[in-house]
């Protein structure tokens, strides 16, 4: 009987976490949302490392969050009240406006951007 009691405290004590951890996602696109006139998102698996929450604000400024998981980084971009795309497609790209910091690193050597530090 005293594991079932343990092992609900335990999950109640995961939920918690969870619920802290979406809760600081959450106020974090916010505040990307109200510094860039709103925010819309989408979420995309990066394995091991969780849930990438990518956004792209109104005015085209973009960034992104990693969540542990794919359940926390849906319950933060919903307490957030952000819209999610499934896909991050051509229309939804084409919000993204980026700069030179972005063209140099994206294409890096290529370009004659900076190239990666040797490992």
């Amino acid at each position: 009987m005293g594991d079932t009691a343990e092992t609900a405290a335990a999950a109640g004590a995961a939920d918690k976490k969870q619920d802290r951890t979406a809760a600081k996602l959450a106020k974090q696109i916010g505040a990307f949302a109200k510094h860039h006139g709103g925010a819309e998102g989408q979420l995309a698996h990066i394995g091991q490392a969780g849930t990438r929450i990518v956004l792209v604000g109104t005015d085209g400024g973009w960034g992104d969050l990693v969540a542990p998981t794919f359940a926390v980084a849906q319950l933060a971009a919903e307490k957030a009240g952000l819209t999610l795309h499934d896909e991050f497609d051509g229309e939804f790209a084409a919000r993204v406006r980026t700069g030179p910091y972005e063209w140099s690193r994206m294409a890096g050597i290529q370009l004659g951007g900076p190239e990666n530090p040797a490992a």
